[in-house]
């Protein structure tokens, strides 16, 4: 809960009781009660957004009105104390379960925060319409249409740079509408991320501090979003890095395009091994393509922002469940990626891990969750899902089968403890209901994960010495690390 709803919601719980129980209130006492509480809900207002999750907190700022106003037209009569005190204990039960929904809805449907990084770089950003004139875009009936990508950069910004603070989407309505399909629960449960602001500035110039800074990578999950790990993003760019963030149209869970256009997920076709491989090339060719691109933004920016800026020399990519096998994949394919994360992504693609490891820096991390397979699973999850036990039994045997070398050579493998699959990104930031029902603390794994892809990506691409990678190997109680 922000600092004015809670605030306003502790002074609206006490106003409402005080004019409930308390005897004997004066004309003055009320009027002061009432403005207060009105300045209180016009200050949050203004400054911090109103939602829908807030409205009984606000019905409290006039049912004091109203009751005044009641109390002055109609003159209490005398009532026998038995009815009085069944009268006091039914208001008494009413407020109390009055005021705990109240309390209770902007408490589990947050305006969601991400932690201030912890870098000493500020944050900008900007994004691209960029269009592949060499693909065709096989999602839609339009002829000769073309691949399309919506690509957001985050960059290291002047500590001089001013301006307001990024919302977290910019159509709100669309991707709450996107949200509830993906995860299938109402859509006025997703209305407040358009009131979550980024630590990032629309435009703002590139820090100087550094002549070329590294580049990163990043692919979403199936049904996600390039910003869908803002928690990590935000952390790796205020150390130092420029992070590029890619829309696969059609598998993001919604694209909006400059001229308007609306983009939702299209679910696949099938969850068989073979077409997630064939899929994963679609990704693969969108890395290539955006990873083209930035080379040529780096010759040549039109708005001479990123021009000679980024260090093509240094390219690291990470992603989350499809976008990390994609990643994966393009470790293996382009040799311009020097290092690589894949966070809880079966390996699907064309390439396979060498028996004797991938010859470049890579970290696997897993969920434990993840690796249980369908052991946890119900029967009637199981079912709700069109398969059989024995069938998604197999397709995890398979895909497990296909990490038993990530390690070799040297790599390594973090499997992150009471961990699930979606925690790898800023999802379960939406409500700690999710956290409840999932049993994850996610603001300490979000932490375990940005600790050490930094220390990761520092040391293979900055070439600075490991300050945990190296020193964790081992069991731990939140992780156990792997090296090969």
């Amino acid at each position: 809960m922000r600092s004015f709803e809670m605030l306003t919601a502790i002074f609206n719980v006490l106003m409402l009781g005080w004019v409930i129980f308390a005897p004997n209130k004066s004309q003055r006492g009320l009027l002061v009660g009432f403005g207060a509480s009105a300045v209180l809900v016009l200050i949050h207002g203004f400054s911090e957004g109103m939602r829908w999750h807030m409205i009984p907190i606000y019905v409290m700022t006039i049912v004091p009105i109203v009751i005044a106003a009641l109390r002055y037209k109609f003159k209490p009569k005398e009532v026998r104390q038995g009815t009085s005190r069944i009268r006091t204990i039914m208001i008494t039960v009413l407020a109390f379960i009055y005021c705990s929904i109240a309390v209770a809805l902007p408490l589990l449907l947050p305006v969601f925060t991400f932690e201030k990084p912890k870098g000493p770089y500020s944050i900008g950003t900007v994004s691209y319409d960029w269009k592949d004139n060499r693909r065709e875009e096989i999602y839609t009936s339009a002829p000769n249409d073309k691949r399309e990508l919506m690509v957001q950069i985050w960059y290291p910004a002047s500590s001089a740079s001013k301006g307001e603070r990024t919302p977290y989407v910019a159509y709100p309505d669309l991707f709450a509408n996107g949200y509830s399909k993906a995860l299938n629960m109402p859509k006025p449960l997703f209305t407040s991320i358009g009131l979550v602001k980024t630590h990032a500035v629309e435009g703002a110039a590139l820090s100087d501090k550094e002549p070329e800074y590294p580049v990163l990578l990043f692919s979403h999950s199936l049904n996600g979003a390039k910003n869908q790990n803002t928690f990590e993003i935000e952390q790796l760019v205020s150390h130092g890095y420029i992070v590029v963030g890619i829309d696969h149209t059609y598998h993001s869970t919604t694209t909006v395009f400059p001229d308007g256009r609306v983009v939702h997920f299209v679910p696949q076709e099938s969850n068989t091994i073979d077409y997630l491989d064939k899929l994963n090339d679609k990704w693969v060719e969108d890395a290539t393509f955006v990873l083209n691109q930035i080379e040529e933004l780096t010759q040549h920016d039109p708005d001479n922002r990123f021009t000679g800026r980024m260090d093509l020399e240094r390219i690291g990519m990470f992603g989350h469940s499809f976008g990390g096998a994609t990643t994966v994949q393009m470790l293996m394919k382009d040799s311009r990626i020097k290092a690589a994360i894949n966070m809880d992504g079966g390996l699907y693609g064309k390439l396979r891990v060498p028996a004797d490891g991938l010859k470049k820096p890579f970290l696997m991390m897993s969920a434990d969750d993840t690796l249980t397979g369908t052991e946890k699973m119900s029967d009637e999850y199981i079912a709700s899902q069109g398969t059989t036990r024995a069938d998604l039994t197999k397709f995890f045997r398979d895909t497990f089968a296909r990490q038993e070398s990530v390690t070799a050579g040297g790599n390594y493998l973090m499997t992150i403890k009471n961990m699930k699959h979606m925690g790898f990104s800023d999802t379960y930031l939406m409500s700690p209901l999710y956290e409840r029902m999932e049993g994850v603390d996610i603001r300490s794994a979000h932490r375990l994960i940005n600790d050490y892809s930094l220390d990761f990506f520092n040391h293979y691409l900055k070439q600075q010495p490991f300050k945990k990678l190296e020193q964790s190997i081992g069991d731990h109680p939140e992780f156990t690390l792997q090296k090969g």
